[in-house]
């Protein structure tokens, strides 16, 4: 597995030649405002099929979690009426994945279950990476057993070694999860508590 590394930010030609494999159908590990994150393609219906094999999630029982450039990529992906504009709006980018009623132009895995949940980051790559893609990312979290491997990026690539094409390596890692806000009712419910304070 090849690892790219970044500092602060991306160079031009990195941050292309990271969308270029990602638009191919390449799956990635990448950083993200908590832990490292498995990233491949929303739109690319092989990506997100990889991801969930490799999850063990199936999108039908699971709630499939999308990283956007900034609110206006997410509302063209996902539902999101006036209030939920304003709140999505005074916390982002941040440690928040908000669960919103999915729109068409998203896969079948994700339409199946109706609701995806939105991040936009307080990542500057992350954001950059979906930018650059032109559509959000699908992201799931890694998996660990030993906290070691959940924030050295030397373990993670070693853990996901032949699992993932290529690691963005942008230092240590993280434990933190992102808090869940559930915006499909008529009021706005915290369904988990993480790193993000609304």
């Amino acid at each position: 597995m090849r690892t790219i590394k970044i500092w602060n930010k991306p160079s031009d030609s990195q941050l292309k030649e990271i969308a270029d494999a990602i638009r191919g159908g390449e799956i990635a590990i990448i950083p993200t405002d908590t832990s490292y994150g498995i990233a491949g393609d929303a739109l690319n219906v092989k990506s997100v099929e990889k991801i969930c094999k490799l999850k063990r999630i199936n999108p039908e029982k699971s709630n499939l979690s999308v990283i956007c450039a900034d609110i206006s990529m997410a509302a063209e992906y996902s539902r999101i009426d006036d209030s939920t504009f304003r709140l999505i709006k005074d916390n982002t980018p941040g440690a928040f994945t908000f669960l919103l009623r999915a729109a068409s132009k998203l896969p079948k895995a994700f339409k199946n279950r109706k609701t995806v949940g939105i991040r936009i980051p307080d990542n500057e790559f992350a954001r950059m990476l979906a930018a650059e893609l032109g559509n959000p990312v699908i992201t799931s979290s890694i998996e660990y057993d030993d906290e070691d491997y959940a924030v050295n990026p030397g373990l993670i690539a070693e853990s996901y070694d032949g699992a993932v094409d290529f690691m963005v390596e942008e230092g240590e890692g993280s434990t933190e999860v992102s808090t869940i806000v559930d915006c499909t009712g008529s009021e706005p419910v915290i369904t988990r508590d993480g790193k993000g304070e609304l």
